[in-house]
């Protein structure tokens, strides 16, 4: 892989990933953005950052030199009625920039469907785009793929949103169309690949899994894969204006989007040939496979995330909902103390057991007794050692799964839930001394997950906050010497 690569959409979802990738192996890389502002701080010193508008020709002169690939990640799908025009002007502006600049090639990522029939405006545009880029450029390797499966994805972060809260669907009639849906892993290797494929003139493949399914389909086996059982009710009336509305109220999309991206499901998107598999050295997994590897990446990419870095610097929860983070819901917040991280730590590795929780020591009992009641463990475990932990071990009603004194410690929870969740404690210096973070975060499992987090919320509200107050207060009552700490802390502090 040589010479500098030319990359818009570095701010998207296809886009993004592939920088990753371009940084990991570091590849020469520059940044076309409208926004550079929005990227500045999201890239590598080693990545640049150019300014350019692709529906102001000008704005693009200098932006290809030196450029041997370019990728072309741009489409217009939130945009108003205008944007077939828009696409087809910022698709011939590119490529003429591209043209004037000497670039041997560029590469596209447009949608499959079969232009004989009729296809929604959005996925017609899709295709002009890659008409218009070889209508001005001599070599556009273009890719045509279907729905994209990755944790993030518009389509499946849609799937997901109807399968975890609805138990019974009412599913129109495109739930049922079939579609080719490709995993975000083998989209990206095709991608690479097509930098150094043989060819010399423009090319137009189709990719995707080796499975031809619909959304239900698909939405059927997230639901496996969850441990979750649905009811999908087929409904041949409902609209794509009615059907947007109803994404909107129960899935992230946009109303706009939603509308846009419905109507283009209407048409079946499947492979007509097999090209791309007989050149290109990519073999895409089942949609199985797919879902699979899209939960455990969001899990490893959750576990790795610093909270610090993702909300905000006062480290409050919107509200006592908290904030939502994928299929994940949040609460955190944050205090600081005026003294070392070593001595900020010592209470954390203390929770639990004869030290108890620093607030409501009575609420987590009558927690443990109600989950000892549905068959769960309840506190009677206690932990293995007062003063040490250990990865592994067991601490009331959590398991200890990130030890990394005096920085971090993560707890899971064993206890009975509809969901998954977690208690993660983070010490960073700071200015003034130490910054302590305490995060809540739970998975939910469905519709019942969800009312159990937002019904619990208002108690999290006060128990979580009165916990870290007195955890602060507790470091600084700590022994300086041997961050000893005092065992007995007050039950309930009065608001």
């Amino acid at each position: 892989m040589t010479g500098l690569i030319l990359l818009t959409g570095a701010t998207g979802y296809v886009g993004g990933r592939l920088l990753s990738l371009f940084e990991q192996k570091s590849v020469r890389v520059r940044c076309l953005t409208r926004r550079p502002d929005a990227l500045s701080g999201r890239v590598s010193t080693h990545t640049e950052i150019v300014a350019g508008d692709l529906l102001d020709r000008d704005s693009l002169s200098t932006s290809f030199h030196g450029v041997d690939t370019a990728f072309y990640f741009v489409h217009s799908m939130g945009n108003g009625r205008d944007f077939e025009e828009q696409d087809r002007l910022a698709a011939k502006n590119f490529a003429e920039a591209a043209t004037a600049a000497g670039v041997h090639r560029i590469i596209y990522l447009g949608g499959l469907g079969n232009p004989d029939h009729e296809l929604s405006k959005h996925l017609r545009s899709r295709q002009e785009t890659g008409d218009v880029l070889r209508a001005y450029h001599r070599q556009v390797i273009e890719f045509r793929a279907s729905i994209v499966i990755g944790s993030g994805s518009l389509s499946f972060e849609m799937i997901r949103a109807l399968v975890e809260r609805l138990p019974v669907m009412i599913c129109p009639r495109w739930v049922s169309v079939k579609a080719q849906p490709i995993a975000i892993e083998d989209l990206l290797a095709y991608l690479l690949a097509s930098i150094d494929i043989p060819v010399e003139a423009s090319q137009v493949y189709e990719i995707g899994g080796p499975d031809q399914v619909s959304y239900g389909e698909i939405m059927q086996e997230y639901a496996r894969q969850r441990g979750l059982r649905r009811v999908m009710i087929p409904v041949p009336l409902l609209t794509p204006y009615l059907s947007s509305l109803w994404l909107g109220l129960v899935t992230p999309l946009y109303a706009r989007v939603g509308r846009k991206l419905v109507e283009s499901l209407r048409n079946p998107t499947l492979i007509s040939n097999n090209l791309a598999e007989t050149t290109l050295p990519v073999h895409p997994r089942s949609v199985r496979d797919a879902i699979a590897r899209a939960l455990v990446n969001e899990d490893r990419e959750f576990a790795e995330t610093r909270w610090s870095d993702a909300l905000s610097a006062a480290g409050q929860s919107e509200g006592w909902g908290g904030t939502r983070f994928g299929s994940r819901l949040v609460d955190s917040r944050t205090i600081t103390v005026d003294v070392s991280p070593e001595r900020a730590f010592a209470p954390i590795r203390r929770i639990g057991g004869k030290t108890g929780w620093y607030y409501g020591n009575w609420l987590w009992s009558l927690r443990g007794f109600l989950d000892l009641l549905v068959g769960g463990v309840g506190v009677r475990r206690g932990r293995r050692d007062p003063e040490q932990l250990r990865v592994g071990d067991a601490l009331d009603f959590w398991r200890v799964e990130h030890y990394e004194p005096p920085q971090r410690m993560r707890l899971y929870a064993e206890m009975k839930l509809p969901g998954r969740a977690w208690l993660e404690f983070e010490v960073t210096p700071c200015e003034g001394g130490s910054q302590i973070r305490q995060t809540a975060i739970f998975d939910p499992l469905g519709l019942l997950g969800l009312i159990y987090w937002y019904g619990i919320s208002p108690l999290h509200f006060f128990v979580f906050a009165g916990m870290l107050r007195n955890i602060a207060r507790a470091a600084k009552n700590t022994d300086e010497k041997n961050h000893s700490v005092p065992r007995i802390q007050p039950a309930v502090e009065p608001q």
